[in-house]
C-alpha cells in the first residue's frame, strides 16, 4: 500500500509549495486537486514528477466569507508576481459552488473538496500549526493509486452534474498522459 503522506513529503518542491501556501495565512487553506493528483500519478508512473508540478495549475483553495471575489483575485495576482514559476489558481470556496450545477453554498474547504467531480481529484494537503502534513481524502486513495477516475457521490447524484462530469473527462483527456487510467463515465 502506498503512503501518500510520504510520497508528498519526499518531494521538496511540493513541501515548498505547502510552505508558501501556509505563509498566506488564509482561512481553511489547502493545496488540492490536480496538483496533487497529477504528481501522484506521475510518481506512480515513474515519470518526471517535477514536470507535472511546473505544468499543472497550483490549485489552492480557502474558505473565508469575509474575503470578496475581487480580493481573491488580488491575492492570486500577488502570489503570481512573487512566485511566477508556478501557474497559481487560488479560489475562495465561499463562492465556488456556482460552478457546480444545483449545488448549495459550501460550508468549508473540506465540504468543497468532497464535492469535486472525481474521487481521485478529491484530495487536499496543507501544513498544520506544527508544520506537519495534513491530508484530506474524503473518498480514500484507492481511485488515486489505482489510476481510476470515477465520480464523487455529489456528481453522480444529479443529471446536470453528470453531464458536467462527462464533458470534463472528455476535455481533460488524461488518458493521453496516463494510458493506464480506467475511466467511469455516467
Amino acid at each position: 500500500m502506498y503512503n501518500i503522506n510520504n510520497i508528498i513529503k519526499e518531494n521538496t518542491e511540493l513541501i515548498t509549495l505547502l510552505e508558501i501556501i501556509n505563509s498566506l495565512k488564509l482561512k481553511d487553506c489547502w493545496l488540492c486537486a490536480g496538483t496533487i493528483r497529477n504528481y501522484i500519478w506521475d510518481y506512480l508512473s515513474n515519470k518526471n514528477s517535477f514536470t507535472s508540478i511546473n505544468l499543472s495549475d497550483i490549485d489552492v483553495i480557502f474558505f473565508d466569507e469575509n474575503i470578496s471575489y475581487e480580493q481573491t483575485i488580488a491575492i492570486e495576482d500577488k502570489i503570481k508576481k512573487q512566485y511566477p514559476q508556478y501557474n497559481w489558481e487560488i479560489k475562495n470556496q465561499y463562492y465556488m459552488n456556482i460552478h457546480s450545477p444545483n449545488t448549495e453554498k459550501y460550508t468549508s474547504s473540506k465540504d468543497a473538496v468532497s464535492k469535486f467531480p472525481e474521487k481521485c481529484t478529491a484530495i487536499a494537503a496543507r501544513l498544520d500549526n506544527n508544520q506537519d502534513l495534513e491530508l484530506f481524502t474524503p473518498y480514500g486513495i484507492e481511485d488515486l493509486i489505482n489510476f481510476k477516475i470515477s465520480p464523487t457521490p455529489h456528481y453522480s447524484s444529479d443529471k446536470k452534474r453528470q453531464i458536467v462530469y462527462n464533458e470534463r473527462i472528455k476535455k481533460k483527456n488524461w488518458i493521453n498522459v496516463w494510458p493506464n487510467l480506467s475511466i467511469e463515465l455516467l
